[in-house]
């Protein structure tokens, strides 16, 4: 007898519970719940697909099938066992019929809030807010979307996706140029407009190649995913296409999309730089290119829940592949640690243990990298850089700790030794310990630099740590680009005495017209060989050392209070 594969444990809470006499009966007469559908295989060969809402879907076998859909609530188990015949005995359908209620897939008795579809809250960190319901665009578009299904459409963008690269090598010197230094505000907003329009574009993608194969997208809208906006189109019906193939490419749909935009665009940049002389179009077109690309290539990375993991999900045709690999590397890891026997969630694949650790370090490191690249802009803008940094370091220690958690409950369920726990976990916290008490961390003071009148100014936000500048401090003065950054000075301090006064936006963030914007600053003198070539540009003053503990405190706790 072949049973449902990729159990999932989903429901809305109940608002009412049932009696117990129709609790029982519904226990004895089962029916399928009001929201769960049975669909029938598209092609022979193919598991049957049974739908809860709008985005749970199960594949079952044909035995398990017959038995779902002969739940009428009129039949009780022998009957059903007489309709169904062998290999069906009672006891079988009683193991069934627990395990379906488990999944909220029968009907309970118990009175449900109606929930809707315009809000979703997906685990750890995404919410997403549904903007319209997509199948009647789909549908006006199919007719288009057929006439662009051909190879000669592949190869086409195949072409403006590689030749895009090529534009961008062309362009090289520009392309450095274009990423290392201050935008106008026209720019940036011109990106970002192009940004979003791209985005909704990827996910269009994703919601035609569905179409083409039969599917239907049930919903698109906007998210938070990680803190960071993005749209979203929600094609879990395409775990009803028959072949693995097709949901593959409906994963990648996406990406393909994305790169064929970029690949446009810096053909169009590299013909707009053709006259030699450099422009704030050609500088945005660039800027945009690279993002959009980058970006695609981070799609494409399985290790988070983002086209490349769904695309390896449906190529391997495995369910909820990567929660279950991390269940395998978690149980690696208690082993090591705690002993005990675990069981494999994903027996089948040898590499399941280390592609789960990877996807439990990777989304610390993309964090770790945008702090990297963004921290210093960030708290340079006072209170409102430091909660930003103190929710993305919550973020952290939230992640470890039920990682932790997470941890301990599978070595108790794999019966390891209480001692031998109680040990590890304590040296465990040891060890932290002491490195949060004997670690060293360089600390930094990051503030902005003006330029007037050939005084050389050391700006701080008014919540920046006024208190570690002193006379004789030095100061390393950078060119902060969009991306890249360029060191243009050193500086030390003249005077430890700070003057209160203003200073532009463009201090402190990579634009040009800071000066509609100014900040309320402290200001010190600075003593400067050579004066920089620019008018404003970001501070890095060198307070020496803290331990870890203080560098956190320093960074993420006190500024509230200075």
């Amino acid at each position: 007898m072949t049973t449902a594969t990729g159990w999932t444990r989903r429901g809305r809470r109940p608002a009412d519970g049932p009696s117990e006499a129709l609790a029982a009966e519904l226990t004895l007469r089962p029916r399928l719940a009001p929201q769960v559908l049975v669909h029938e295989p598209v092609e022979d060969g193919q598991p049957w697909i049974v739908q809860s809402g709008q985005q749970q879907y199960i594949r079952v076998g044909a035995d398990m099938a017959r038995l779902l859909r002969s739940m009428d609530g009129v039949r009780d188990h022998a009957a059903l066992v007489r309709v169904l015949g062998a290999p069906w005995t009672e006891r079988d359908v009683a193991a069934a019929v627990g395990r379906l209620q488990g999944m909220r897939l029968l009907e309970d008795g118990k009175v449900r809030r109606r929930g809707g579809t315009w809000f979703k809250y997906v685990p750890p960190m995404t919410l997403q807010f549904t903007v319209v319901k997509p199948q009647r665009l789909m549908t006006a578009l199919a007719p288009l979307i057929r006439l662009l299904a051909n190879r000669a459409a592949a190869v086409l963008a195949a072409l403006v996706a590689l030749g895009g690269l090529l534009a961008l090598a062309l362009q090289a010197p520009t392309l450095t140029q274009a990423l290392g230094q201050p935008m106008p505000f026209a720019v940036l907003a011109g990106v970002m407009a192009a940004t979003v329009a791209t985005t909704a574009l990827h996910e269009l993608g994703h919601g035609a190649v569905l179409t083409y194969y039969g599917g239907r997208p049930s919903r698109m809208g906007v998210m938070l995913f990680y803190m960071s906006p993005a749209f979203f189109c929600d094609v879990s019906d395409g775990w009803r296409l028959p072949r693995k193939e097709q949901r593959t490419r409906v994963a990648l749909a996406g990406i393909v999309t994305q790169m064929v935009v970029a690949g446009a665009v810096s053909l169009a940049a590299l013909a707009v730089g053709s006259d030699g002389g450099g422009s704030t179009l050609h500088d945005g077109m660039v800027v945009f290119t690279v993002s959009t690309y980058v970006t695609g290539v981070l799609n494409l990375v399985p290790l988070v829940k983002l086209d490349g993991y769904l695309a390896l999900m449906s190529h391997l045709d495995i369910s909820h592949l990567r929660d279950r690999a991390m269940t395998d590397a978690r149980r690696f890891v208690a082993r090591v640690l705690f002993g005990g026997r675990y069981a494999r969630e994903l027996p089948q694949l040898s590499w399941s243990v280390p592609f789960g650790l990877a996807c439990m370090v990777f989304p610390l490191y993309l964090v770790g990298v945008a702090l990297t690249l963004w921290s210093d802009v960030v708290q340079s803008l006072g209170l409102v850089g430091a909660a930003v940094m103190a929710t993305a370091l919550g973020y952290l220690l939230q992640r470890a700790w039920t990682g932790a958690g997470r941890l301990l409950g599978e070595a108790r369920k794999a019966g390891a030794r209480r001692r031998r726990t109680v040990t590890v976990t304590v040296l465990a916290g040891l060890a932290a310990a002491a490195a949060l008490a004997f670690v060293r961390v360089p600390y930094t003071v990051v503030g902005g630099f003006v330029q007037e009148n050939g005084r050389v100014d050391l700006v701080l936000a008014e919540s920046a740590d006024l208190a570690a500048v002193g006379e004789g401090s030095r100061v390393r003065l950078e060119r902060r680009g969009v991306v890249l950054r360029t060191d243009v000075g050193t500086g030390t301090v003249a005077s430890g005495r700070a003057e209160s006064g203003t200073a532009p936006l463009s201090a402190f963030v990579p634009v040009r017209e800071g000066e509609m914007f100014p900040m309320a600053v402290s200001r010190f003198r600075l003593s400067t060989a050579d004066a920089p070539a620019e008018k404003a540009g970001m501070a890095y003053v060198d307070a020496g050392s803290r331990p870890a503990w203080e560098w956190l405190y320093l960074n993420y706790a006190e500024p509230y209070w200075r």
